[in-house]
């Protein structure tokens, strides 16, 4: 049987035992957080239980290493939405250690592009109509600094709400625990100190 076969078959029995009934919100939830987080699967449940997170608390956004290179890109367009239509108003950019991101070869990445069939001459086309495939597939050397570099990236957005904290911490993939590595609150209080 294929994998989305599969897939619909449990769906139905899932749907049909009422086994959904467990994951909806009991009551309103008042986390009201934004979390990016990476697609790792291993962060999958981990993170959730870490954060101590339920059905309802948060938004979860996941990409390749919760890294964010774009002000105006997808992923800070869902911050947005979440902070101005879905009622958070914290953001989390939580990074993990041992990430597949960590060191990744964007050379590499499209040599096995190349080897799972795409046409040379379609990355040759692409790479000559603008793409920099060294930018768009460029990872980190430092969990920590990628984290910073995405936090500041949200805090300095321009159409961010005034006063909303950024944080940035990172997650053990085999722990769950978590390190707080930029305290949006101290950042906060210390710009209006600035300001005044």
């Amino acid at each position: 049987m294929r994998r989305v076969d599969e897939i619909m078959e449990h769906n139905k029995a899932f749907v049909a035992d009422r086994e959904f009934e467990k994951y909806l919100p009991g009551k309103p939830q008042d986390k009201r957080i934004v979390i990016v987080t990476c697609m790792d699967a291993r962060l999958t449940e981990l993170l959730p239980k870490a954060f101590n997170i339920h059905s309802g608390d948060a938004k979860v956004i996941k990409n390749a290493g919760a890294i964010i290179t774009a002000p105006f890109g997808n992923i800070m367009r869902s911050i947005l939405v979440a902070l101005y239509e879905l009622n958070a108003n914290e953001v989390i950019i939580c990074g993990h250690h041992d990430c597949g991101m960590t060191g990744i070869d964007p050379r590499r990445v499209v040599g096995h592009m190349v080897e799972r069939g795409v046409p040379k001459h379609v990355i040759h086309t692409l790479h000559h109509s603008g793409v920099d495939f060294d930018r768009w597939l460029t990872g980190f050397e430092n969990v920590k600094t990628s984290v910073e570099k995405s936090v500041d990236i949200v805090r300095q957005h321009p159409l961010l709400p005034p006063g909303t904290p950024v944080h940035g911490m990172i997650i053990d993939p085999h722990s769950g625990e978590l390190e707080w590595v930029v305290d949006g609150y101290k950042y906060l209080e210390s710009s209006a100190v600035v300001e005044l």
